[in-house]
């Protein structure tokens, strides 16, 4: 393998128990879950019990020689920081862990200093595009932002359609400059209507990236460009006009395991990258792993040998 993999949109959870906006989701059997009112394959069927582990992603990373990931949180899946909190623990130099707290209730910031300054945990997941109308310019999200500068805890987030958590997040960054933000899914890049790149609104979000300590990642643009399937060519076409905006060091990889390998393997999420004659060999190794080395701060990462399939 020549380049250094690092993932920087992946999730882990035990059991799927929550709801949102009224709507239940739950783990049921079969790697399915009930996921606001529709029965659906939230992870691979041969995940019999629904537990979205660890043991198994850190399997799927050794295989696909992906030497760290970052772990988000979504809504969906419920909060869980007990079990992430273990997880890093037991595999501090694999997986680097964001907290999550309710931040559609006050009181949300004496949660979220618990975590950072009890638990240790070393980035914090706002899922932006689920917070129905509450802003991040809110006085008690500026409090947890400014109190995440002084800590250097990052912030990953992913942003609604439109241009007004755009406008927020710029606040944000002007009153916390030194704060390192990662946007999730490439700003969901696949508007029904048009390309992206011809969305203004997407493309001023991307253009957040032109700022010192803010980053784009990729997760889930398999999932974006699903139905296109591998090899993905609008997915490349994606990845090249966000670099033309905001420069290739600006890009992360990002699988979103493991909703997206209900469809491709792990391995998949990042090949069709590896493979594409549109980028040089110089922004393959920056997207998809020496930018989130340099902007996570990742060391005594693995060196993981190439296992050959039995098929092969």
């Amino acid at each position: 393998m020549n380049y250094q993999l690092i993932d920087a949109h992946s999730h882990l959870w035990l059991r799927q128990d929550t709801s949102w906006n009224g709507l239940p989701i739950r783990t049921l059997k079969n790697g399915r879950s009930l996921f606001l009112g529709e029965e659906v394959q939230m992870i691979p069927p041969f995940i019999i019990d629904g537990r979205n582990t660890a043991e198994v992603f850190l399997s799927n990373m050794d295989y696909a020689q992906v030497a760290a990931a970052v772990v988000v949180q979504e809504f969906i899946d419920g909060i869980q920081n007990d079990y992430l909190a273990e997880v890093s623990r037991l595999y501090p130099d694999r997986f680097l862990i964001c907290g999550m707290v309710d931040y559609l209730r006050d009181g949300f910031y004496d949660q979220a200093r618990g975590l950072i300054e009890e638990q240790g945990f070393r980035g914090i997941a706002i899922p932006g595009h689920r917070l129905l109308g509450k802003p991040l310019t809110s006085p008690e999200m500026m409090r947890m932002f400014h109190l995440m500068e002084e800590r250097d805890v990052f912030l990953s987030i992913t942003l609604e359609d439109g241009m007004e958590q755009v406008s927020q997040l710029r606040e944000v960054i002007a009153e916390c400059p030194r704060l390192r933000i990662a946007i999730g899914h490439l700003g969901m890049a696949n508007p029904p209507q048009s390309p992206p790149w011809e969305n203004e609104a997407w493309r001023e979000q991307i253009s957040l990236a032109r700022n010192v300590n803010v980053m784009v990642e990729s997760g889930g643009i398999t999932w974006l460009y699903n139905s296109e399937f591998y090899p993905f060519p609008s997915a490349v076409r994606a990845i090249k006009e966000t670099a033309d905006l905001v420069g290739m060091e600006k890009l992360m990889w990002g699988s979103d395991y493991p909703r997206t390998i209900t469809a491709i393997t792990y391995r998949m999420s990042y090949d069709f990258v590896v493979k594409t004659p549109e980028l040089t060999e110089a922004e393959k190794r920056l997207f998809l792993g020496e930018n989130a080395c340099r902007f996570y701060g990742f060391s005594n990462l693995p060196e993981l040998p190439y296992i050959k399939n039995m098929s092969e």
